[in-house]
């Protein structure tokens, strides 16, 4: 196996990865700023921010290196709802995503720096009505401030709350899994 470098601090794409037996990935976040440009379309904006975090560290691969990125966003009604900067904004996703269906969609991009593969995966996502109690206490008791949407679909929330999902679970957790070891196999 080539040298793996995953340009992204999230923990939930690390474990992915090494459930998917890739131990110890090189972590190297792009540390980019994640606009939202007008001219790009909500459904594209994840694999737009993946391309600009590659393009950010494509220069910094060695021979052998494989660099993967991704960005994930949660679409409802085609808005786009990032990670809340506060609590006000996480009660405020959680009470929009409440009783309704929403889209997440990671863009995934892997290269060597020479050769490049790209991948947009979407699932769609169904929400049951959630009490102010469930919300509180989701909010209280988990990390919200770090996950697109405000939820993690593997936290409690998951487990209550998501009534069906139409398309890849992992995707929801930030990472396509069965389409990077696809693209991965590339380079193998």
């Amino acid at each position: 196996m080539r040298h793996l470098i995953l340009g992204s601090a999230s923990p939930r794409r690390r474990e992915l990865l090494e459930r998917l037996g890739i131990k110890d990935p090189e972590i190297r976040p792009a540390n980019i700023d994640e606009p939202h440009p007008e001219e790009v379309a909500p459904q594209d904006m994840a694999l737009f921010l993946a391309r600009r975090k590659s393009n950010a560290l494509r220069a910094g691969l060695s021979a052998g290196d494989l660099l993967l990125t991704a960005d994930t966003v949660v679409l409802l009604d085609d808005e786009i709802l990032d990670k809340p900067v506060s609590e006000e904004e996480a009660r405020d996703h959680l009470h929009r995503l409440s009783g309704r269906s929403h889209r997440v969609i990671t863009g995934v991009v892997l290269t060597d720096g020479t050769q490049t593969i790209e991948r947009s995966v979407e699932t769609e996502v169904s929400f049951a009505p959630l009490t102010e109690e469930m919300i509180t206490y989701y909010i209280s008791h988990f990390q919200v401030m770090d996950k697109a949407g405000g939820y993690g679909i593997q936290d409690w929330i998951g487990l209550a709350a998501v009534e069906r999902i139409n398309g890849s679970y992992t995707n929801v957790m930030g990472l396509p899994t069965a389409e990077v070891y696809s693209a991965l196999s590339h380079f193998l």
